[in-house]
């Protein structure tokens, strides 16, 4: 089975691409099976995952990133699209905000790589795309650019990490964007990660987080989160 391109629906997205699917498909890998959906976006063959599995199961923590980034190698993917909720350390960006994200800052402490019984050292000049950043920009051009830093999860930051964080250049925090763009840049995956503030972090919020404010505003912009997707997959050149 090959496929062209690959999008990765997290928090409010994944269940809406799933819907596009023309069916499931089992991928076997190195790290454990993936469970997906092929999808047909224009010409394009689609790989489709979602990030927290079918009814949103899995914690960040706990995501099988190698086993997804495996499974696009195999399967021939050039490019992937993933989406993000993320809180926002910039208290004019809102809700509602979406980014391209330019960069990352790893603090997950997960230490990925497909690379355990080999010494290879992957460049990460562009950590967040070359032409996938490009065509997302080019699909959201109201997207505004920043830094992403990855956090372990599940529990959200406090409020003195999040001013460690905006210090060190950071824009906004999320639980998985940048464990997906390591072991896809090793897979020799062009990825890329359309992000939506979905709450202001914790310390510039006025009051206590919630994961409902999470979700509701993903359901809210939820729908024109996939035309953006489905816009790169039909711009991205292949």
């Amino acid at each position: 089975m090959k496929f062209d391109l690959a999008l990765i629906g997290g928090t409010g997205i994944g269940h809406r691409l799933a819907l596009l699917a023309d069916g499931p498909v089992r991928i076997p890998t190195p790290e454990g099976q993936l469970r997906g959906h092929l999808a047909r976006i224009g010409d394009r063959s689609v790989l489709i995952v979602e990030r927290h599995s079918a009814g949103h199961k899995t914690p960040p923590h706990r995501v099988n990133y190698k086993a997804i980034s495996l499974a696009m190698h195999q399967t021939g993917v050039r490019a992937c699209f993933a989406t993000a909720a993320v809180g926002s350390l910039r208290s004019e960006w809102r809700p509602g905000t979406r980014l391209v994200c330019s960069g990352f800052i790893d603090l997950s402490g997960r230490n990925l790589t497909l690379f355990d019984r080999v010494v290879r050292h992957t460049d990460f000049t562009e950590p967040m795309g070359g032409v996938s950043r490009e065509t997302l920009l080019k699909a959201d051009p109201e997207a505004k650019q920043g830094v992403y830093l990855c956090s372990n999860g599940p529990r959200y930051e406090t409020p003195e990490e999040i001013r460690f964080y905006r210090n060190a250049g950071a824009d906004v925090v999320g639980m998985t964007a940048a464990s997906e763009a390591i072991v896809a840049r090793e897979a020799g995956i062009d990825y890329a990660c359309l992000a939506v503030v979905t709450n202001l972090a914790c310390g510039i919020a006025d009051g206590p987080l919630d994961h409902g404010e999470v979700a509701d505003q993903m359901a809210e912009s939820g729908q024109h989160v996939v035309e953006i997707l489905l816009k790169a997959c039909r711009l991205y050149p292949l």
